[in-house]
């Protein structure tokens, strides 16, 4: 199956330099972010699908996109760096990383608020949007990245402890 070449989710925050598993900035995995040139675009793919679907599950808990053409028009003519072939949810993420304080009424970009987020300014949604969708990250990387990082390390530890056993009983 050929795929577009995928463009590197970085946006230039990594906190994974600092010890952080998940990325604060592009909420890929450490290691992702460590061998992303190394990853067939294959690879890649399947990292920004996950991480598109995380961003779109997200974003609908608090906005809902009315009108995605809409959306389009409004972020190309505002000249808002974003990835055409997301979901219309990840363009209104882009769209609030960008400008949320700048924005007074959503419905110029066919977005509305859910019911319990009224009331809200646009700049905590852009923080609560941020916040849960590295949260999400997170859990997926404790739930099924981790334990397999752990056994890896486990088994690697025992290769190595069996290795010197065998090394001094010669």
């Amino acid at each position: 199956m050929p795929f577009k070449p995928v463009k590197t989710p970085c946006v230039g925050i990594c906190s994974t330099g600092i010890g952080d598993s998940v990325c604060r900035g592009c909420k890929r995995f450490a290691h992702e972010v460590i061998d992303w040139n190394l990853y067939s675009n294959e690879q890649k793919w399947l990292i920004a699908q996950r991480l598109n679907s995380f961003l779109t599950q997200v974003v609908d808990n608090y906005l809902e996109v009315v009108d995605p053409q809409r959306l389009l028009l409004q972020i190309k003519h505002q000249q808002i760096r974003f990835r055409e072939e997301q979901s219309p949810q990840c363009w209104a993420f882009e769209l609030l990383r960008a400008g949320a304080s700048q924005i007074t009424d959503l419905e110029i970009y066919g977005l509305r608020l859910r019911p319990a987020c009224i009331g809200m300014s646009l700049r905590d949604i852009r923080e609560a949007l941020d916040q849960d969708y590295y949260a999400l990250s997170c859990a997926h990387y404790e739930r099924y990245i981790e334990p397999g990082l752990a056994a890896d390390l486990a088994r690697k530890t025992s290769a190595v402890a069996v290795a010197k056993a065998a090394g001094s009983r010669e």
